[in-house]
Parts: structure tokens; sequence; C-alpha cells
């Protein structure tokens, strides 16, 4: 008995030393020897030495002097890996969808073709009309409580921008609770149904939109404020103006511009995507450097095409365009972009 345990507990260290000591330590000697950036993470540093991502994981871009990743079910966050599962008849993926085309979508022919119709949806929002019906805004939160919900959640400053307009709208908020017993308290998102009904009697045609200014010593501040154009009102509502033209023609859209990931953290795009988003990037940066635009839309894509891959070295796949090193290498040309 004896002779048996010293030999099941002998081998039990041998197993211990080999499979949790030798065995991690030959494979991170290899790694560290042969592939030293994968090893340690493919992380990758900014202009200043600082490191400000890794190769291998997506990160958001929010400024429109960036190219911006493929969308993430799980907020770019590498803990909570995750697709979106969303089915194609979940109003959540048509919006996530609609959001991403409205500021970027062109139009396919007629007229206007190659033209962005964002300046079209701003047009239309502001004769506050949908469907023959006045109040779009109202008729928005109305047709979508989970939208008005998560406007009010989504940043501090709309949930107290409602707070403030309960202060002057007791006979609302009280209704509300009448509505809704039991709710004494309620919370911004609670309300948020009935402040987009309130502003779009108030203020039609407009939409509330945090808005940064530029304040004393070069300091920013951001404040929500009534805005009748920009890409939130132009995302927001560009799938109401699809229902009220359908007959629009518009152009195509690269699949992997309004799709996740499985894992929600592809830290690369198409060749297609990134050029379907060169007019973007390269009009704000000539905005931003005071240069002509069409030279700057070429410098830009000839950085693109330099930076550009594909598998196998091209013998299999889609090129594609590593985001977190475009961007970087956007930021060393160009400098940092100017605040909003």
């Amino acid at each position: 008995m004896a002779k048996n345990l010293s030999k099941s507990v002998l081998l039990l260290g041998l197993t211990v030393v080999i499979g949790c000591i030798l065995y991690p330590l030959v494979v991170w000697a290899i790694g560290q020897a042969i592939f030293p950036f994968q090893a340690s993470g493919s992380l990758v540093k900014g202009p200043d030495g600082s490191i400000v991502g890794s190769r291998m994981i997506a990160q958001p871009f929010t400024k429109d002097e960036y190219f911006q990743p493929r969308p993430s079910a799980g907020s770019y966050d590498a803990s909570a890996s995750a697709s979106s599962t969303l089915a194609p008849s979940n109003y959540a993926l048509r919006n996530r969808v609609a959001r991403s085309l409205g500021p970027i979508v062109k139009y396919k022919n007629g007229k206007k073709v190659g033209q962005l119709v964002a300046p079209d949806i701003e047009a239309w929002f502001q004769q506050d009309q949908f469907q023959g019906q006045p109040h779009l805004v109202a008729q928005w939160a109305d047709a979508h409580n989970g939208l008005a919900q998560a406007w009010a959640k989504a940043d501090p400053l709309n949930g107290a921008f409602i707070q403030e307009w309960a202060k002057t709208h007791g006979d609302d908020v009280a209704k509300w609770i009448k509505d809704n017993p039991g709710a004494s308290e309620p919370k911004p998102e609670d309300l948020s149904v009935i402040f987009f009904e309130s502003w779009s009697q108030t203020s039609p045609g407009t939409f509330p939109s945090i808005v940064e200014h530029e304040v004393a010593n070069g300091k920013t501040e951001k404040m929500v404020e009534a805005v009748k154009e920009g890409a939130d009102l132009q995302s927001t509502f560009f799938d109401m103006w699809r229902q009220d033209h359908p007959n629009a023609p518009l152009d195509d859209v690269p699949g992997d511009f309004v799709t996740t990931s499985g894992s929600g953290l592809d830290p690369d795009i198409t060749l297609d995507n990134a050029l379907y988003q060169l007019d973007r990037v390269a009009s704000q940066w000539a905005k931003d450097l005071k240069r002509d635009p069409e030279d700057v839309k070429n410098d830009v894509e000839a950085l693109v095409r330099e930076k550009s891959w594909a598998p196998l070295g091209g013998l299999a796949g889609e090129p594609m365009v590593n985001v977190l090193e475009l961007n970087l290498e956007l930021t060393k040309r160009y400098g940092t972009p100017a605040a909003s």
C-alpha cells in the first residue's frame, strides 16, 4: 500500500513539475526568443513611446479623423469578448446598423450619385415630419422606448439634462408617477419618453445632443444642446429617413462595416471598408490642416494601400488593414486631431 502510494505521489509531483513548471518555461523561452512581439501581447507604442494598445485587439475610435473598427458587441472589452447574437428581426440590430450607416452612406446613382445622404437626412429632420405626421422626435421615442432610455443612460450629461428638465416640468413628472404606481422617484431613463415628447413640442426640428466647446486655457467643455445637424442626428434618424424614402438608391456598404465579428475584438477591417471611410477621414484632416481636400485624400489613400496586407502574402483571403496601426500612422503624419 505504502509502495503504491509513494509511486502515485512521485508521479503526481513529476506531472506537476513538467506540466506546471518546465512546459510553461519552455514555451515562454521559445516565444521570447523567436516571437518576442507576439509573446508579449503584440503591444503597440504611440509617438511618445507609451503603449496605446495591442495589434490583436480592437479599440474604439470616435473622431472623424480616424478610421473606425468593426462594431463590437462587447464594447471592445477583452474580458467580455462575445458576438451580438441578435436576430435579424431584433430592432436593436437594425438600429445599430442604421446608426453606422447614417453619416457615411452615399447615393448609388441619379443626380446625387456619390454624394452623402447625411445632408438630406438633416434637411428632412428639420421639417419635423415622419410619414406625414408632425413631431418626429416624439414619434421616435414613442415607437422605440428602449432607444430613448438608452439615450438617457448613454452619458451622465444626458441623464443630468433630463433631471434638469424634470425640475421645470412637475406636471409631466407627476402624471408619469400616477401612471406608474410604485415608482415615486423615477430615474432619468424612466422619464426619457415623456422628455422627448415634451422636447418635440417645444423644440421642433432639433435633437438634444452633446456638443463640445473650447473654453479658456485651451480646455474643452461638453454640454447638451439643441442641434439641427451633425453625426449624432444623422445616425439616430437614418432608419426613419429610410422608411420615408424607401426608393432612394443607396450605395452598397462593405459587410464588415456594419457587422460584428465573433469575438467583438477583430482588430482588422477589409481594404474595401477602409476605402469606404476614406472620404470622411480625409475631409476632416483637410479641414484641420487647412489643406486641399483632394491632396489629403490622395495622401491618405496611398497610406491605406501601403498598410494593407492579405493572408499568406495575398494567396488567400481579402486585403486587410489594421485599424490601430493605420490611425497611429495618421497621427505621426498629421499630429493630434483638433478638439471637436
